[in-house]
């Protein structure tokens, strides 16, 4: 336990700069060349979405004594998993790793959406109306915390080194905030990174009121994996610029108060959309 104790503060040192430094260049790329015209306050949005995101990160502190980095140093120093078991090359474990992880938190994607009790809290996502780098921070912390869960299980069956599973958090963060950008990015280019990484064209297609288009294009940092499974669209049926944002019945100010979304999941709602 010690020596996964004292990975957890290098890493955490690691992970915020990284998050920092991201945020910065995404949310200065929006300011620079904007995709779309934003519909509400900006500020009242950033209030929600970034004090959800502060209350995730002090929940998580509060009950999680290690984080996913933690787990994996754990389960190679008993030799847990099948990559420590099977004592599988680094350089191939690290790849395997990070693309296992990937896959793993694009069905827990796709789970969040059709299960009703999991759609709940994610759907608190979906409800802000427009859609930027903070978007990406914008999760129930009930999600959050289902979510670790589901990365600790993840680790662990995977015995995934420490070093793939830092990588993989500093993509997941890195990828999300740059996928929810509100950024112009050229076709022919955003073609080109595609082919790879999800880009803020492709994830907004997910955020679309259309059913079959919030249905699609799961992927947070690898776009291969809708394509692989058949969830990929390319481009929103009204176009970027005329597409409708969030989930239909959730377009007032429920979705600016803080308040109202950590209250959402709880609440005799109409599962919209779904």
């Amino acid at each position: 336990m010690d020596a996964a104790t004292n990975y957890i503060s290098p890493e955490t040192f690691v992970r915020l700069g990284f998050f920092a430094a991201i945020f910065f260049v995404v949310a200065l790329g929006e300011k620079i060349a904007s995709r779309r015209i934003l519909l509400k306050s900006k500020f009242k949005r950033w209030i929600s979405n970034i004090g959800m995101q502060i209350i995730d990160v002090a929940l998580l502190r509060l009950i999680f004594p290690i984080f996913p980095v933690g787990v994996a140093v754990i389960c190679a120093q008993k030799g847990w998993g099948l990559l420590n078991y099977y004592q599988v090359i680094q350089p191939l474990a690290l790849f395997i790793g990070i693309l296992t992880l990937d896959f793993v938190i694009y069905l827990q994607h796709r789970m969040f959406h059709f299960v009703p009790i999991f759609w709940r809290v994610h759907m608190v996502h979906h409800t802000d109306q427009d859609i930027d780098v903070t978007t990406a921070v914008r999760f129930h912390p009930l999600e959050i915390i289902l979510s670790l869960l589901i990365k600790f299980t993840a680790v662990a069956a995977i015995g995934a080194p420490p070093l793939s599973v830092l990588i993989f958090e500093i993509i997941l963060n890195g990828a999300s905030m740059f996928n929810h950008g509100n950024i112009k990015i050229p076709l022919s280019f955003d073609h080109v990174i595609r082919m790879v990484l999800v880009t803020p064209d492709m994830h907004r297609v997910h955020h679309s009121v259309i059913v079959r288009e919030t249905n699609s294009n799961y992927g947070f940092s690898f776009s291969w994996w809708d394509r692989l499974f058949g969830t990929y669209i390319a481009q929103p049926q009204e176009g970027h610029d005329k597409m409708k944002i969030g989930l239909n019945g959730y377009h007032d100010d429920r979705s600016l108060k803080l308040s109202a979304l950590l209250a959402m999941p709880f609440f005799d709602q109409k599962r919209v959309n779904k």
